[in-house]
């Protein structure tokens, strides 16, 4: 923040901000080609003073919240103490009041994965607190990812569906591991057995090979997550060292500090695709500012964006979202959703 203002008047100011951002329906079009689509401009919907944007049947504020801290996964380049700090500062009831947090401040959704502590406080979230909270499970077998096959899938789907989730997507290193292997059919035979189920369906992505692998063979998720930042922070690596399939690889070098190597092609790519598009590790995992982070993926083309926050960031969270979307933005890519 600049000059005097102080932490309070920020978030008093920018709370009081109206959000700007229309909501367009989503139209269905050649996924190969990035002509511009027709669109009919929507009243604007909010929720508590977030806007809303439509994943399926469900309205889903444009910042929503994620959950590594959660289950502690902690990209913490090598600090290695941070994992243990994450888990040990997350406890249940933390974890439980973050969430009520969230729902108090206007956002009305979560992302998780699948595995034991996010499913056994979700469970308790809603019988204890009466949360309303809408819940996007990953489709995510516990095991090494480029060893995930459709039978796989298929298991940890019926296991998914039993814990009550609102929306579904298959986890982005595990999409990107079915591309890598050429895997295409069975990763759209999991996609058709999703969507059977009425839920929102979609498809997570690291690598900017997947969704562009996913588009030319007519894939079609009702929505899709991807990485999606800036590429000017201190612990970016520099381009000539940027590998593709690295991200959540770490017997290939990867470094834990990027998770977008090109976003200017994430940026084309995306364009070209017409459903919701939700953008994630905005903020490099830490190392780019909110307000930053968040208007470079709104202009970038992101309908949503799926953000980790702790407790003490939540309010300040919200009122920069609300803030950057009261804003007139640089955005080329309509609103589609």
């Amino acid at each position: 923040m600049s000059g005097n203002q102080s932490r309070r008047d920020f978030l008093k100011n920018a709370t009081c901000a109206a959000a700007g951002s229309a909501a367009v329906l989503s139209s269905i079009g050649n996924t190969t080609t990035a002509e511009p689509v027709p669109s009919l401009v929507m009243p604007q919907t909010f929720h508590k003073g977030i806007p809303t944007g439509k994943l399926g049947n469900l309205y889903v504020t444009r910042l929503f919240l994620g959950c590594n801290q959660v289950s502690g996964y902690a990209h913490s380049r090598d600090l290695n103490y941070v994992h243990r700090l994450m888990n040990e500062y997350q406890t249940d009831e933390r974890v439980l009041n973050t969430w009520q947090l969230c729902e108090e401040q206007g956002i009305n959704t979560v992302l998780s994965d699948p595995f034991e502590k996010p499913v056994r406080l979700m469970k308790r979230y809603r019988k204890e607190r009466g949360g309303k909270i809408q819940w996007i499970s990953e489709v995510h077998p516990a095991m090494g990812y480029r060893e995930i096959r459709l039978s796989h899938m298929k298991e940890n789907l019926k296991q998914v569906l039993d814990n009550g989730p609102d929306a579904l997507y298959i986890q982005g290193g595990v999409c990107d591991a079915f591309v890598e292997r050429g895997l295409m059919d069975e990763l759209g035979e999991t996609l058709e057995l999703m969507k059977k189920t009425g839920l929102p369906s979609g498809f997570g992505a690291h690598s900017i090979e997947c969704p562009k692998a996913c588009l030319l063979a007519g894939l079609q998720p009702d929505f899709f997550m991807k990485t999606y930042h800036s590429e000017d922070y201190f612990s970016a690596t520099p381009r000539e060292k940027r590998v593709e399939w690295v991200v959540d690889y770490d017997d290939r070098g990867s470094h834990d500090n990027m998770w977008d190597i090109h976003p200017e092609v994430t940026r084309e790519w995306m364009s070209k695709y017409r459903k919701p598009w939700i953008a994630f590790k905005v903020m490099a995992a830490g190392a780019i500012p909110p307000e930053k982070g968040f208007r470079y993926a709104f202009e970038g083309g992101a309908d949503f964006i799926c953000v980790g926050m702790f407790d003490f960031q939540v309010a300040e969270d919200v009122a920069i979202v609300k803030k950057v979307l009261a804003d007139t933005l640089n955005r080329a890519r309509p609103w589609l959703a």
